[in-house]
């Protein structure tokens, strides 16, 4: 089921290069490092965590030592006791050595290399097999598909190598590989701790018969932090990066804030963004809300951050301005599974309460601007809080949710190739999805991957949300912003809207302000559909539907008023 704006993708996982079927016994923890610096790694298959390792990088007066130490379950089911790799000081290797257990077997592997020969003995169950490999001058030592603390010597090589750079490197006591540098680019990621300022490698692996696309992200000191294989579902992430309390930084400003929002329970995560030169000692405010889904601080959707550039563009206009990742997502408390609409319109209470409270706020001057299911949370909190003193409403649906998934359903259906029998079975299959999630009945002869998906408050919510209900209890000023080629949530939503904001009684006012040209992502695009926003080539949030915003902002928070 399409959610109205969150975009989901279905990855199949693939194992690692080695042989499935092995026992998830209970493998022997290494001894732990002596050795200074250590850091911890986790590395995941298919998103699920199947061991972790230790790696410690250091000079010496002849070089580089990179050791490490670690355990893999199924389907590796390996112990590496120690793993160490000697390198020159402009890393050429000079030496590597694994001790360690696989799938119970011992094993061992020494080698030495010599300009472009590499000498090995290998040890499997006891038995000694020695072999000599021609390799290129100044390859790499690789361990495959098992242990990773060798990779380190290709995030120092990635410190100067330019895209396009083929750097040899040596499996070992197997097949060379060339590795290709890709195109590298910054990125920020917000510890419990600090701010890692990395950079993002991308990497090619050619093996002779298959090439690996990967990923490899360093810190400012060159050190790996996270190394990725999409097509095998590895990841490889140090322990304060693979946290729960680590998010990327998508988009920032030199004076955000980090923040946290105590809820019923638990914390919100969030920022605060305020302008660079505040012309008041209390500033209006804005609360941000997301979308539909699993939603961060900066409503990430399709690479484009839209609560972020939102907030910087209504920062940059003198508000002070507060986003957060919603209950059970990123670094926020709560449990996402559980939450309903009026749930978050609490949590949303919970930002206003704390913005209430800060002596750089303005009270009499919060506003509350949610975007798609975000505005239905809005107008939920504006009917029961007082305290907000204005709401526009970005791309919204302005009738009832059962009839807008319909409506997404049919617009699909329309450009499929179906015929009209099949299409029709396809709406009377949903109207009977609709009809289990809103009464509770049916919901077990439901598919089961269909069920995990609408299962659940927030989508149950959205299906029997009304805003012909909502809207008369709101007697803020409304603000109403689409794009004309939103084909999420259609223009007519607008209209319908500002038709029921018309009816409400009292001098509440309402603007409506329709965009051409931009989608539900409130980007530029040709189309609008859904098939059109992985091609999209416009990733900033429109200054007209920005500047419309600011625009009512500044006439309806005026201190005039």
């Amino acid at each position: 089921m399409p959610s109205l704006h969150s975009i989901r993708a279905v990855l199949a996982a693939l194992a690692l290069a080695a042989p499935l079927g092995a026992s998830a016994q209970q493998l022997p923890a290494p001894p732990p490092l002596q050795e200074a610096g250590v850091t911890s790694f986790t590395i995941f298959l298919g998103g699920t965590p199947v061991g972790s390792e230790q790696i410690a990088v250091n000079r010496t007066a002849t070089g580089w030592t990179i050791t490490s130490s670690g355990r893999l379950g199924a389907p590796i089911d390996a112990v590496a006791r120690r793993v160490q790799a000697r390198y020159t000081a402009d890393w050429r290797p000079l030496e590597f050595t694994f001790d360690g257990t696989v799938r119970g077997v011992t094993q061992a592997i020494h080698t030495v290399v010599a300009a472009t020969t590499a000498s090995s003995e290998i040890t499997s169950g006891g038995q000694a097999t020695p072999k000599v490999d021609t390799i290129d001058a100044g390859a790499l030592l690789l361990l495959p598909s098992s242990f990773f603390g060798p990779y380190e010597a290709l995030a120092a090589r990635l410190k100067t190598a330019a895209a396009g750079t083929e750097i040899p490197a040596y499996l070992e006591a197997q097949s060379p590989v060339t590795i290709v540098v890709g195109e590298s680019s910054p990125e920020q990621i917000q510890t419990a701790a600090r701010l890692v300022n990395a950079r993002r490698t991308r990497i090619t692996l050619a093996l002779p018969a298959v090439r690996l696309d990967a990923d490899l992200w360093t810190d400012d000191t060159g050190r790996m932090i996270r190394f990725s294989v999409p097509l095998q579902s590895l990841e490889v992430v140090r322990e304060d990066i693979a946290a729960v309390s680590s998010r990327s930084v998508t988009i920032s400003r030199p004076n955000d804030q980090r923040i946290n929002i105590p809820s019923n329970g638990f914390s919100l995560a969030g920022t605060v963004s305020k302008p660079v030169a505040a012309a008041a000692a209390r500033l209006p405010a804005v609360v941000l809300v997301g979308g539909s889904g699993p939603t961060d601080r900066d409503g990430l959707a399709v690479g484009i951050p839209i609560l972020g550039q939102i907030a910087g563009a209504l920062a940059d206009a003198g508000y002070l301005v507060i986003r957060y990742d919603k209950r059970g997502i990123g670094q926020s408390g709560g449990r996402a599974e559980s939450a309903s609409l009026a749930d978050y319109a609490d949590d949303v209470r919970a930002a206003i309460k704390l913005l209430s409270d800060r002596k750089d706020v303005d009270p009499k001057r919060i506003a509350v601007v949610g975007h798609s299911e975000g505005g239905l949370v809005a107008l939920m909190t504006a009917a029961k809080d007082k305290r907000v003193a204005a709401v526009a409403l970005i791309a919204t649906p302005g009738m009832p949710g059962a009839e807008v998934v319909l409506a997404q359903q049919k617009r699909l259906l329309d450009r499929s190739k179906l015929t009209a029998d099949e299409k029709q079975a396809k709406v009377d299959e949903q109207k009977k999805i609709h009809e289990a999630v809103i009464t509770g009945k049916g919901l077990e002869l439901l598919p089961p991957n269909v069920r995990r998906t609408v299962d659940n408050p927030e989508f149950q919510g959205i299906l029997m949300s009304d805003p012909s209900k909502l809207v008369p209890q709101v007697r803020q000023p409304l603000l109403i912003v689409q794009g004309d080629l939103d084909t999420q949530v259609e223009p007519q939503n607008a209209d319908q809207l500002e038709a029921l904001a018309r009816k409400r009684k009292g001098p509440a006012p309402v603007e409506v302000v329709k965009i051409p040209g931009i989608n539900h992502l409130l980007v530029p695009a040709t189309t609008g559909e859904f098939s059109e926003y992985a091609d999209l080539k416009d990733k900033h949030v429109s200054a007209a539907v920005t500047g419309a915003i600011v625009t009512w902002l500044n006439k309806t928070l005026s201190p005039a008023r």
